[in-house]
């Protein structure tokens, strides 16, 4: 699923505010907390960040050497 910038200025707004409710991706989403809607956001920020090209790397470094 790609997100938009708007997606994620509307979850940010309905945050702010203290709805439970906002349009993610053209539909009208219903939160049951506020938790939820934190991961929702940060899922949409990773997911933009990943479109960019500014994802995050992790590499792994075990005895054997690095692993990606």
């Amino acid at each position: 699923m790609a997100y938009t910038q708007t997606d994620l200025d509307r979850i940010n707004r309905a945050i702010a505010s203290g709805v439970l409710s906002c349009v993610v991706n053209g539909q009208t989403v219903t939160y049951r907390s506020l938790r939820e809607m934190e991961r929702v956001r940060d899922t949409i920020s990773r997911d933009l960040a990943m479109q960019s090209g500014r994802g995050r790397s992790v590499f792994y470094f075990t005895p054997a050497g690095r692993r990606d």
